[in-house]
């Protein structure tokens, strides 16, 4: 009996051993305010899934990110401020992450976790940026910082493109929901970046059927700035993501994974409009208070107090380290984290808590933020504790203190970028600058990152170079102003390419498509692919004209946003690259019609 007893014993300690590892489920919404949920005072909205995790789990009061999409999955992700990952914008391949940086999901993935993303990634799209190659075992979702279609969208999933039926949030909580079911019996890390409240203003009919006629009774700091249509269709894109909350949530209570599980839920910036924000300043792409300030709330019934609120200031840089802690799960990667564990305020530990700086930028601006004052990019004080909505500077009255900040500011500046005046991203566009319409690219953000797209590995074969990290010359423009999902057009003369700067890793074979439409009368124009010393041709053909949808839009479209298509793939045809970096250009020999063929994406497939 004493061998039964010892092997029953180690059996019963393997099995307490595996389930006393936490999952981790952490829910991040795409431009929602901190003022957008009924658990921070809107009574406009009703988020009472989201709500439960603050209810039975703990609120980090004062917890800021950055004031646009990438930075803050950088930060979230690595721990360090994003400019030392390299991420300095938002498309053009500036939103991605450096390959020496190491994330959360790599610390998950070495320590046995499953792991998986689901819905918008924004910190780069080919291999080895993509997140499958950042620690993630499974991705479903866009890796682009916003997307044009969310209903019956085209979406990847582990590195291809697939056309689903439903709303994009339902959908990608659907990949969700799986993981976690397939996964219910071993620790699981799952993320899931929603897609909303970020435009194109597009909710479920239902959900906006609960808001056209509602009477705005919580109005924006700057209330003369607020369109009321625009708030309607937030909070009810809000709430449509609040119920999928729900649905992540019931699942994990079904499996009896509730008590162990950890569930985070923040955005990644201020508020995608004027709306209300509690009386704050600012909203997403500023570094006032209103631009910065997250909802954060986190639970795990297992360990952590119900109902706990923290008032010390905290941050996306905060959560790589907080993580690893409560999970007890060791750090990949030795880079200097500009984050804190959080774990001892989570608990209610009776613990020093040094004071600190929280530092915010963006587009040449910054800010810096300590636990009762907050510095802003003119270099105005305020007193955040008397003076929330940032309305009476106190430079005079706290001289010292302003001195002290400013020069913490430019010191900050000096070592995150080099330049104590705040790095300013160096214009590649070229001749895409100098176009005339939609394409012109006069704004450096949205220049073409100097970094090359990457190509070529065998574990990861396949390529997308959509026409967001692509470079339009000799009249091409983009379909409209934001290079996040759009297409090139206005092809139409032997002038005009197309070009992406690559950086091949496997000299072989790759198969070549294009993702295209063309008018019936302008197809039969000849195309040739070239790179170094190669190059394929082929003919644009059939003709492939669909109209522009008219069917995924509650509000009419920001003008900066293209309105989308289906585009049909032509085959090319095969193509030898040689390995190094060069100039991928696809141009026009022969043009029989007006134009040659508006371009989506080309895919190169690597063969052997």
């Amino acid at each position: 009996m004493k061998p039964f007893l010892l092997v029953l014993l180690s059996l019963t300690t393997l099995a307490f051993g595996q389930s006393s590892k936490p999952n981790v489920v952490v829910f991040l919404a795409d431009d929602a305010g901190w003022g957008d949920y009924s658990q921070n005072g809107n009574t406009m909205v009703a988020t009472p899934n989201i709500d439960s995790i603050a209810k039975n789990g703990v609120t980090l009061d004062r917890f800021y990110v950055c004031p646009v999409c990438s930075p803050t999955r950088a930060e979230y992700l690595t721990g360090r401020y994003h400019p030392r990952g390299g991420v300095r914008g938002v498309s053009t391949g500036q939103e991605r992450l450096n390959l020496d940086e190491k994330t959360v999901a790599d610390a998950f993935k070495a320590s046995g976790y499953a792991t998986g993303a689901f819905g918008k990634w924004h910190n780069g799209s080919q291999w080895p940026y993509h997140p499958m190659a950042r620690g993630f075992d499974e991705y479903f979702g866009h890796t682009a910082g916003h997307w044009g279609e969310y209903f019956d969208p085209p979406l990847e999933h582990n590195g291809k493109m697939v056309r689903e039926k439903g709303y994009i949030v339902d959908i990608c909580t659907d990949k969700a929901l799986n993981f976690i079911e397939q996964n219910k019996d071993k620790p699981f890390f799952c993320y899931v970046p929603f897609t909303t409240p970020h435009s194109p203003w597009a909710a479920p009919e239902k959900d906006w059927q609960r808001f056209k006629d509602m009477a705005i009774t919580q109005t924006a700091t700057d209330a003369e700035k607020e369109v009321a249509d625009v708030t309607r269709c937030a909070l009810a894109m809000v709430e449509n993501q609040d119920w999928n909350v729900g649905r992540v949530l019931t699942k994990l209570k079904e499996n009896g994974l509730s008590d162990n599980t950890i569930v985070i839920y923040f955005s990644d910036n201020g508020p995608n409009s004027n709306r209300w924000t509690g009386g704050m300043k600012g909203h997403k792409g500023k570094t006032d208070e209103g631009g910065v300030r997250s909802p954060m709330f986190i639970s795990w019934p297992a360990k952590l107090p119900k109902g706990h609120v923290v008032p010390q200031i905290s941050g996306a840089i905060d959560l790589l380290p907080t993580l690893t802690s409560l999970a007890d799960v060791p750090r990949v990667g030795d880079k200097p984290l500009d984050g804190r564990d959080l774990s001892p305020l989570l608990m209610k530990e009776n613990v020093e808590w040094p004071d600190r700086m929280i530092f915010s930028t963006w587009a040449m601006n910054a800010s810096v933020r300590t636990q009762t004052h907050r510095l802003d990019n003119a270099g105005k004080l305020y007193d955040m504790l008397a003076d929330p909505g940032q309305t009476t500077p106190v430079n005079d009255k706290e001289p010292v203190l302003a001195s002290k900040l400013t020069a913490a500011v430019k010191s900050w500046r000096q070592e995150v970028f080099g330049n104590a005046e705040g790095a300013k991203p160096k214009d590649k566009a070229k001749d895409s600058k100098k176009g005339k319409g939609k394409g012109k690219g006069t704004d450096s953000r949205n220049a073409v990152d100097a970094r090359p797209l990457t190509v070529g590995y065998r574990e990861f074969p396949i390529t997308m170079l959509p026409a967001r990290d692509g470079e339009p010359r000799g009249g091409v423009e983009r379909s409209s102003g934001a290079p996040n999902c759009s297409y090139f057009v206005n092809w139409t003369s032997k002038d005009g390419h197309i070009v992406w700067l690559l950086d091949v890793n496997t000299a072989g074979r790759y198969d070549v498509t294009i993702d295209y439409t063309c008018p019936i009368a302008d197809a039969g124009s000849t195309i040739e692919l070239r790179f170094k010393d190669s190059r394929l041709s082929g003919k644009v053909s059939p003709g492939w004209d669909p109209p522009l949808y008219t069917n995924q839009d509650t509000l009419p479209r920001p003008p900066a946003e293209s309105t989308m298509k289906e585009f049909r793939t032509l085959n090319l045809g095969e193509m030898k690259l040689e390995s190094g970096q060069g100039e991928l250009t696809l141009r026009a020999l022969e043009i029989p019609g007006k134009s040659v063929m508006d371009v989506r994406r080309v895919t190169l497939t690597l063969l052997d």
